[in-house]
């Protein structure tokens, strides 16, 4: 019986593409008297190259756009401050979301997030998500003091949550952080499929949460409405 549903934030309950897109455009507009010699669609397809879907630090990317773009007149702690500022607002939810948790709260079963990040960034942006209140707890690597895959933040939200490995599900989006990470601990992992990734050895693959309640069925043997 599955007792436990563990989630990773960006790129699996956060649309993380579109909130990054989103925010570039905005921030391009709030900063056009530095930014306003480059076209707009250089400096975000630049900045999403640079950024390796969050695995380069911004005070990085920030530096090399400003000597790629001839940027002038604002430093890199400037805009990645302003990023840090302004991502929250410009945040996108994966479709049905709200559904998801929802549904599997009606089910009493337990949730959790574990996510790699700095802790108010990322407590930010699941705010602005507005799911806070779904989840019974929540590990950020920052706060915590390590990070996904290590296996023990797995071990340590499970025993938050009171569920064994071999009764808990984890969904994410990255093959190594996320399935590698869960599976080697026992859990249940599925992989929210991602193209930039290829290919992840996990035990089910969906495209749309709600997929989770057929997964959850045949682990249970019992159909859901």
């Amino acid at each position: 019986m599955i007792k436990a549903v563990l989630f990773d934030l960006d790129g699996t309950l956060l649309n993380r593409d579109a909130s990054l897109k989103s925010l570039l455009e905005e921030q391009y507009k709030r900063l056009y008297q530095y930014l306003g010699h480059i076209r707009i669609e250089k400096y975000i397809t630049r900045f999403i190259e640079l950024d390796q879907r969050g695995y380069v630090g911004k005070d990085l990317v920030y530096q090399q756009l400003i000597g790629e773009l001839n940027i002038r007149g604002i430093s890199r702690e400037s805009l990645h401050q302003d990023y840090i500022n302004e991502f929250s607002s410009c945040c996108v939810p994966f479709p049905n979301l709200i559904n998801i948790l929802e549904r599997l709260k009606e089910r009493s079963i337990r949730l959790g997030i574990i996510t790699n990040g700095r802790e108010k960034f990322q407590m930010n942006n699941i705010k602005a998500l507005r799911i806070e209140n779904y989840f019974d707890t929540i590990l950020i690597s920052d706060r915590e003091g390590i990070k996904k895959p290590n296996p023990e933040i797995f071990k340590r939200a499970l025993s938050k949550l009171d569920a064994e490995a071999d009764e808990s599900i984890y969904v994410g989006d990255h093959p190594e952080n996320d399935v590698l990470g869960s599976k080697n601990i026992g859990m249940l992992a599925v992989w929210k499929k991602d193209s930039y990734w290829g290919h992840a050895a996990a035990d089910f693959m969906i495209n749309d949460l709600m997929e989770l309640l057929k997964i959850i069925e045949s682990q249970e043997g019992s159909a859901y409405s």
